[in-house]
């Protein structure tokens, strides 16, 4: 049996997404074992993100300085903004080094079951950003579930009335998927978003 402390760190790990229990154990197991060069490190990096963590007042991005790295590129294109529901898709599409232009976080998407109103997202601040100008064009990068739709259409109806291009990330066919695999609603994405060959 553990002591108390270890269980309580268990239990802790276990909390986080993709390790239950058993994962969580393991770590544990590995961090004690480690002790100097895992468990030490992570200890000065947990406690060094805790003390400086905050949220960035331009984008809604989580970094230990505001504005965030991302808002401070000079490199970004100012005229290009992508909206995304939450910090991990910034992290994602970011990482990709796909996207040229700025971010903005909304912090969540719209759900009537969940209870998630346009006004407990950050859409006044979205749409703040949008009328300062110098926004040639915004990217909805919603999820393709039923609530990142509705947000994506929500947001377009707000947006219409600025001189802005709207775009929206394309859904369909994953490359390298095959149709057996694929789920319907992927399946009929795909079929409504078909294109001419050549």
């Amino acid at each position: 049996m553990a002591s108390s402390e270890l269980e309580a760190l268990t239990q802790a790990l276990s909390r986080l997404p993709g390790l239950g229990p058993r994962s969580a154990r393991r770590a544990v197991l590995h961090l004690i074992k480690k002790r100097d060069g895992v468990l030490e490190p992570l200890l000065t990096a947990l406690a060094e993100v805790s003390e400086q963590l905050s949220t960035c007042s331009i984008c809604g991005n989580v970094d230990t300085s505001d504005p965030c790295g991302v808002c401070k590129d000079p490199k970004r294109d100012d005229r290009l903004l992508c909206v995304v529901e939450e910090v991990s898709d910034l992290w994602a599409l970011n990482r990709s080094r796909l996207f040229p232009g700025r971010f903005h976080v909304l912090g969540g998407r719209l759900s009537a079951l969940d209870g998630v109103r346009p006004e407990d997202l950050s859409i006044e601040a979205l749409l703040n950003r949008v009328e300062a100008g110098g926004i040639d064009e915004v990217v909805l990068a919603m999820n393709a579930t039923l609530e990142g739709q509705t947000t994506a259409h929500y947001l377009s109806e707000r947006l219409e009335k600025f001189p802005v291009r709207l775009t929206q990330l394309a859904h369909g066919l994953p490359v390298g998927g095959e149709l057996d695999y694929l789920d319907e609603g992927t399946l009929a994405q795909a079929l409504r978003a078909r294109r001419p060959v050549g």
